[in-house]
């Protein structure tokens, strides 16, 4: 039987580096409680970049109340990717390995890993340049300049210290994000209290069409759901749970260690929009804080941002790792870090415009999260949550998911279809889809791609379930 690395022990011990991987995790290695899923998804999700999100909404001409409920409904999707960490503990593997059984063994390496690998370095990639420029910023306000050399050294720095808690790994991300995500919340908590003190209540947004009124909710909905449509990884955090972890409990704390930090600081950047220059927020929200609170505020930037690239690099290291299953995690969290920091390196030093820039990288890859959430989502569904993690972790043409060929159908047609028609709904400054076109600009790619992926799964699923059935009956 081949396999993927299910020999080694996957010990799991705070402050020792993790040594297990994409193995399965037997039933006498497992631990802890849903609760702790909370603080590790507070930690991830009270980061600087949902600020930036929810002052985006409003530079793009949407009124602050418009941008708090798009704030709202567009992080409803968290329950989505609680949904999905129910399939950790009953597999015992990562994300990556139970969606062998929507793709199949070779499927899998294209839609879950390859997609899984390019979507996680992205956000990797932008954490790591807004951390950057949050420490440039810090340095500036302690009165120090950082020249272009300077900067390059600080993207490294923070590269190098996300990373170092990746290498660690789950046991050492679990013990201290209830700690980061305390720290960095009351800073941010602070930072609120000044943002609605210098508010500008009466600001009011350009008049609008109610063409053009829709297509920026459904724009705003885009932007605001590419965060936890990001996190369909979500089972790689709860597999080390026990298998008779509560599925509710599982649910619940994954969807509200999300939810409530991304809201609140969607909000906090919405309502900053209306007294600051949000194109340059790290710098200009020094025009609404205290001189005393400014290098605070930067230095909570900086941890939350890294403590989010702590699980994104995580996720991303298991990816690859199956592309080469006996290269060990860390190495390839290592690998990870070294093209982000290179493609960091175009977004702060060579690309036009950096909110430019992360607005159509946000939007085009909706069209490929979106569809991947769905799919997973219905597969657990469909079957269950019944999933055996050493059947999964089978790699040979006996694995019973080989399919045909390595390949499953239904997933393979389902990220086919949704995705080519959530890229032709796609509104980005650097291209809009002919269907958005036609919608006067209308992106449905959040909405669209999740719904179509879902509905063409499960019908090919159930219809292949039932060919089975009457193959078994005719044999008999």
């Amino acid at each position: 039987m081949s396999s993927t690395g299910t020999n080694r022990v996957a010990t799991d011990t705070a402050g020792h580096i993790e040594i297990g991987g994409i193995d399965y995790i037997p039933d006498g290695q497992r631990h802890g409680r849903p609760a702790g899923l909370f603080g590790i998804w507070a930690a991830a999700n009270v980061t600087y970049l949902y600020i930036v999100y929810g002052g985006l909404l409003v530079i793009l001409g949407l009124q602050v109340w418009e941008a708090l409920i798009i704030c709202v409904l567009g992080n409803l999707w968290w329950f989505a990717v609680g949904w999905v960490s129910i399939s950790g503990p009953a597999a015992g593997t990562p994300s990556v390995i139970i969606m062998r059984a929507m793709f199949g063994v070779r499927g899998n390496k294209l839609f879950g890993a390859g997609l899984g690998a390019l979507i996680a370095i992205l956000f990797v990639i932008l954490n790591v340049t807004f951390a950057a420029l949050a420490s440039t910023a810090l340095f500036a306000a302690l009165g120090i300049d950082v020249t272009p050399a300077g900067e390059l050294l600080l993207l490294v720095a923070v590269a190098v210290l996300s990373l170092t808690l990746s290498v660690f790994g789950h046991a050492t991300i679990e013990r201290l994000s209830p700690y980061i995500s305390a720290a960095v919340g009351v800073c941010f908590l602070a930072a609120g209290i000044f943002v609605l003190n210098a508010a500008d209540w009466g600001y009011q947004s350009p008049a609008l069409g109610a063409g053009e009124r829709v297509a920026l909710w459904l724009l705003g909905l885009t932007i605001i759901a590419s965060g936890p449509l990001s996190w369909y990884t979500s089972a790689d955090f709860s597999r080390y749970l026990p298998a008779t972890s509560s599925r509710k409990a599982i649910v619940v704390w994954t969807a509200l260690g999300g939810l409530i930090p991304s809201v609140l600081l969607g909000a906090l950047g919405a309502i900053a929009a209306t007294s600051i220059d949000m194109n340059d927020p790290q710098t200009t929200i020094a025009a609404i804080v205290p001189a005393w609170f400014y290098p605070v505020f930067l230095a909570a930037v900086i941890v939350g941002s890294i403590a989010n690239n702590a699980l994104t690099a995580y996720s991303a290291g298991l990816y690859v790792q199956t592309f080469a299953p006996r290269i060990r995690r860390w190495v390839t969290v290592t690998i990870v870090g070294a093209v982000c920091v290179l493609t960091s390196v175009y977004l702060l030093f060579l690309a036009p415009d950096l909110l430019e820039t992360l607005n159509y990288l946000i939007e085009i890859s909706v069209a490929v999260m979106g569809p991947l959430l769905a799919i997973y989502v219905a597969d657990i569904l469909l079957r269950r949550n019944a999933y055996d993690g050493l059947k999964l972790s089978r790699t040979d043409d006996a694995s019973p998911f080989w399919f045909r060929g390595g390949w499953s159908l239904p997933g393979t047609a389902a990220m086919l279809i949704a995705t080519t028609v959530a890229l032709l709904m796609v509104n980005t400054t650097l291209y809009v889809g002919p269907i958005a076109a036609a919608l006067a600009g209308a992106d449905l790619s959040s909405i669209a791609g999740p719904l179509i992926a879902a509905a063409v799964y499960a019908a090919l699923w159930q219809r292949e379930q039932r060919m089975s059935t009457d193959a078994a009956g005719v044999t008999a």
